[in-house]
């Protein structure tokens, strides 16, 4: 697609979503093929959903991040939208956190979206023009027992997002963080039913989120009607953080 054609309207255009194939990375995935744009998810295993470009990746290897964006790049063209998705979780209490559980965390989390974001910026600066959105989420700003580590990786996004607004913001390139409370997912719904009761009965919106509802979100505030928006972190969690 020319630049012109893309100019023209908010479809048709090169999305990459990280870690894409499950959950709210996949809810995400779909939002923006509902739209008309050319989705492209990166996964690190099980099968690549119907409809989208599949590229295996691993967000922890910058070489295999180059490589996985070389393949959208040549399918789709440059990315001109990135949602910063993949992440893993290995929670325990502080005192019982190894290094690597900590490390591992951050590396596949943050630096991980770092190494992304890296390489999208090059095609956007070109294009003169991308949207990155980072998935956070309630913890990172919130804080939770156990997750020291996952609080960590997420809260440093808003960093992230707030120094890319500082360096690219002039070049028509937003960076904005969206928050995620609990979502209705195979993790929650896992969940013994006492802990899901205690989690319920902290959150206003008194219900979970389902995950179309983040994915809209994500979608809003990669369109054009949020292109004055940059820098910011939008809560998506029933008001559970409010005032964070």
């Amino acid at each position: 697609m020319q630049d012109g054609q893309q100019e023209s309207g908010n479809t048709g255009r090169s999305v990459l979503v990280t870690g894409g194939n499950r959950g709210i990375g996949l809810a995400i995935a779909k939002a923006f093929a509902e739209a008309g744009d050319r989705v492209a998810i990166t996964y690190r295993s099980g099968d690549v959903p119907e409809g989208f470009l599949g590229v295996k990746a691993d967000v922890t290897d910058a070489a295999s991040v180059d490589a996985a964006f070389t393949e959208v790049e040549q399918a789709h063209g440059p990315v001109e939208v990135l949602v910063a998705n993949a992440g893993i979780t290995k929670d325990t209490l502080l005192l019982r956190m190894s290094e690597d559980d900590f490390s591992s965390v951050v590396d596949t989390n943050l630096t991980g979206a770092f190494r992304v974001i890296k390489r999208a910026s090059k095609g956007m600066i070109r294009l003169r023009k991308g949207r990155v959105v980072l998935i956070s989420s309630v913890v990172g700003l919130y804080g939770s027992p156990g997750q020291i580590n996952y609080a960590a990786s997420k809260s440093g996004m808003i960093g992230m997002a707030r120094s890319l607004t500082r360096e690219l913001g002039s070049r028509n390139i937003t960076a904005n963080v969206v928050a995620p409370g609990f979502i209705n997912t195979e993790m929650t719904a896992a969940l013994p039913e006492d802990t899901q009761k205690t989690y319920l009965s902290s959150i206003p919106a008194g219900r979970f989120a389902e995950t179309e509802e983040v994915a809209k979100v994500v979608r809003w505030v990669a369109s054009d009607e949020a292109a004055y928006i940059s820098g910011a972190v939008i809560p998506v969690d029933g008001g559970l953080g409010m005032g964070h």
